[in-house]
């Protein structure tokens, strides 16, 4: 009932809220987006799509569409690969930033490693920084992460703004630098969010660095200063500051797949694992414990 080409071209426009910007990641015709959209919108009798000249937004039926095609074109990724004998194997060296810890992300994997148990999967945790050098210098196949600013690579997972967020009670002195809790260079938050600081003109000290999200949320749970973060992975127990603090605007993140470039195998494994990823893509929000 529904075409595998024509659920891809959705899903990158739902992804990027943009028929142009859908065309050139798919490398078609905006003519083709439309067509394909138009076909999908025709076999399932709804509109998926609020557009005008100027947006592009979701219709609710285009958010129950977003998860069915993540899961059909899974489980066609699944089919091809058993039916064609190519199924993927050897060694995938995968990198995950630290923003992923709390989600739902090891539920994936646990998939990809149940539907592909002759690869060898090796996870490694990381600042989205680190990750994007240990990509470059040849030590990752496959990287989740943020994607660096002024840096078009990587395949769109998601979009999300950035927030300031802090424990309920946490009051900031409008008279005393901002206490931040960051991640140590090369973090991109902690990048983004120096950057902001410093525009606005406004002072501010490190109260906490760590490498480790649970240290930052633990440093932000008792009060010691504010974080920058996802807006749709808070982690429990910490909210958004609000604006009558005063604090910048951080602006949106992109969480990107980017792949490495070893040939062999891990080639083909890294395909079906970003497949993966891209298809359970609405679990990747904050987790419940």
């Amino acid at each position: 009932m529904y075409d595998p080409s024509h659920l891809r071209t959705f899903l990158a426009v739902a992804q990027t809220l943009s028929f142009t910007g859908a065309a050139h990641r798919l490398g078609v015709r905006q003519s083709t987006v439309s067509q394909h959209v138009r076909r999908l919108e025709d076999a399932t009798g709804r509109p998926l799509f609020a557009r005008d000249t100027h947006s592009v937004e979701l219709t609710e039926d285009g958010e129950a569409m977003l998860g069915f095609a993540r899961r059909i074109l899974e489980v066609h990724e699944q089919a091809s690969s058993f039916f064609s004998g190519e199924r993927p194997r050897g060694r995938l060296r995968f990198g995950a930033s630290e923003d992923f810890v709390l989600t739902r992300l090891p539920e994936i994997l646990e998939g990809f490693r149940y539907d592909h148990p002759e690869v060898d999967l090796e996870l490694t945790v990381e600042l989205s920084g680190t990750l994007h050098e240990r990509l470059a210098a040849g030590k990752l196949d496959l990287v989740l992460a943020k994607r660096r600013p002024h840096d078009p690579r990587g395949q769109l997972v998601r979009q999300d703004r950035l927030v300031w967020i802090g424990a309920e009670r946490l009051r900031l002195d409008p008279e005393r630098p901002v206490p931040l809790i960051v991640y140590p260079p090369p973090g991109i938050t902690r990048a983004l969010a120096l950057e902001a600081l410093e525009k606005q003109g406004r002072a501010w000290r490190i109260a906490c660095t760590s490498g480790s999200l649970n240290g930052l949320i633990a440093a932000a749970r008792a009060g010691l200063g504010v974080m920058p973060h996802s807006r749709g992975l808070i982690p429990p127990g910490l909210v958004r500051v609000p604006d009558r603090a005063g604090l910048p605007e951080l602006g949106r993140v992109d969480f990107v797949l980017l792949h490495g470039h070893r040939p062999g195998p891990a080639r083909g494994a890294a395909q079906a694992l970003a497949a993966a990823v891209l298809a359970g893509g609405e679990r990747l929000h904050r987790g419940h414990p």
